[in-house]
């Protein structure tokens, strides 16, 4: 090879990451390197525009790439990135329940239920505002939350006297796979923390559902100039019951709804930005980030804490039980009180009917959210 050729094309590498395929990663799973998954330009349906395009939290620096996502895959579920081989983000965040798991506080590496909450959805975390994340909003944004759990003592491990996120890349380094990996996708086979942390933001971004049996009838009437872009419309495909709770979700509770699109936003029905206590327990001063309803249906339990077993509490909860507190959100209000919508159990179980119309069986079976690793 001519030097001047030579050097254009480790330059263009570089740029661009390795052409060659990762041996050891492909030795060791399903993946096909010569036709990567397509994570970063999803066919999306018309209502995912402008006004959500607007939500979306993906940084400039950090878009959505199909190598570097490919590479967020094989780190979602390798159990080796766990001080003992027995835990990773997939353990918690399971494909089949919407990306959460049905324990009330996930497991840890120890395998006991040891963590302090449950388990959030992970799906169409890409349109919340703002970008921070976890239950309690202690990470600024989605790169800085994927590191949080490879630093906790009790999930992956490698907090204080297990060497920390140091120990984690020399142990990457140190396999068959990762370095050929990384230099296929960033074009140097460094692995470090923030190279991690753009791999599975980008992953985690990717998980975009938009195939739910709401989504399929929404976009049969959805226009952008009618009035609330058609949201208050009874959609074709639902039964009376689900067009019910179809209403009640998105109409006031002054107009006899049930108000609940004034926090859960179509159509990405994400957490609005300035949400604050949802009066689960009296005197409340701690403000809570809830995932997208989006897949809600899939798998119990419900809350930061799963003291919800059933979407029915769930309902319940906000229909007359919810508790005054100094950070108690003003749209859960009525009159200076806690509200109490006091629905008759027909329309309660009208909005449970609604809430599963809006579970993606696509989402949670698309190949390319899958285990890549061979069994």
């Amino acid at each position: 090879m001519r030097p001047l050729f030579a050097s254009a094309l480790m330059l263009a590498l570089a740029a661009c990451g390795g052409s060659a395929t990762p041996a050891g990663v492909a030795e060791r799973t399903t993946i096909d390197f010569a036709d990567v998954a397509n994570y970063s330009t999803p066919t999306l349906p018309a209502y995912f525009d402008q006004t959500v395009k607007a939500l979306d939290n993906s940084p400039a620096t950090n878009a959505v790439n199909d190598r570097v996502a490919t590479v967020g895959r094989v780190l979602f579920y390798d159990l080796r990135l766990s001080t003992n081989d027995r835990a990773s983000c997939a353990s918690c965040h399971q494909q089949s329940l919407g990306f959460t798991d049905s324990m009330r506080f996930s497991n840890g590496i120890s395998g006991a239920a040891i963590t302090d909450f449950h388990a959030m959805r992970l799906g169409n975390l890409r349109y919340w505002q703002p970008g921070s994340t976890f239950w309690d909003r202690r990470a600024a944004s989605v790169e800085a939350q994927t590191s949080h759990p490879f630093h906790s003592l009790v999930e992956m491990g490698w907090g204080g006297a297990a060497g920390g996120f140091d120990a984690l890349t020399r142990k990457m380094a140190a396999t068959t796979y990762y370095p050929d990996l990384f230099a296929w996708a960033f074009g140097s086979a460094e692995i470090n923390e923030p190279r991690i942390q753009q791999a599975l933001a980008q992953f985690v971004r990717a998980m975009v559902s938009s195939s739910s049996r709401w989504d399929t009838g929404y976009a049969k009437i959805f226009s952008a100039t009618a009035p609330n872009r058609a949201l208050d419309m009874d959609l074709p495909n639902f039964t009376p019951q689900e067009n019910r709770g179809r209403h009640l979700f998105m109409t006031a509770a002054a107009q006899g709804g049930a108000n609940c699109s004034a926090c859960h936003l179509p159509p990405t029905f994400a957490l609005a930005a300035d949400a604050r206590s949802n009066g689960l327990d009296a005197g409340e001063k701690r403000l809570f980030k809830a995932p997208s309803l989006r897949s809600v249906g899939l798998t119990g339990p419900y809350m930061h804490d799963g003291r919800f077993q059933t979407l029915a509490e769930v309902v319940d909860f906000y229909d007359h039980g919810v508790q005054d507190g100094p950070a108690l959100d003003v749209r859960l209000r009525r009159n200076g009180k806690p509200q109490r919508l006091n629905l008759p159990p027909t329309d309660r179980a009208a909005l449970v009917a609604f809430l599963m119309t809006l579970s993606d069986p696509a989402l949670s079976t698309d190949p390319r959210f899958s285990n890549p690793f061979r069994r």
